[in-house]
């Protein structure tokens, strides 16, 4: 599936350079004791190498919205989306654009 995302630079520990990574559309969900942390993963265009875009760290299930958080676990698209075209979410981790 392709997103309609901004597009975004980052040094790919797969190919060694600096390469295309793209919305994969899904999320990674993660419970660390009391906490959970929350990313968007995208994807090097060339190889396929992951890269977790933080969207929560360390943060209290109960501090995210119910339904924001049954989203994140059924990797909607729409959601996806959304995170994939906004910049200051992508600037925050360090996304490069051209």
């Amino acid at each position: 599936m392709s997103f309609n995302s901004i597009k975004v630079y980052h040094r790919c520990g797969g190919c060694g350079k600096k390469q295309e990574f793209v919305n994969s559309g899904k999320f990674r969900v993660n419970a660390n004791g009391n906490c959970i942390d929350v990313w968007l993963i995208y994807r090097c265009k060339k190889c396929k190498h992951s890269w977790n875009l933080t969207i929560y760290e360390r943060i209290k299930p109960s501090k995210i919205d119910s339904e924001k958080y049954e989203m994140f676990l059924a990797n909607d698209e729409d959601l996806a989306s959304q995170f994939g075209n906004d910049i200051s979410f992508l600037k925050r981790n360090n996304a490069e654009f051209k």
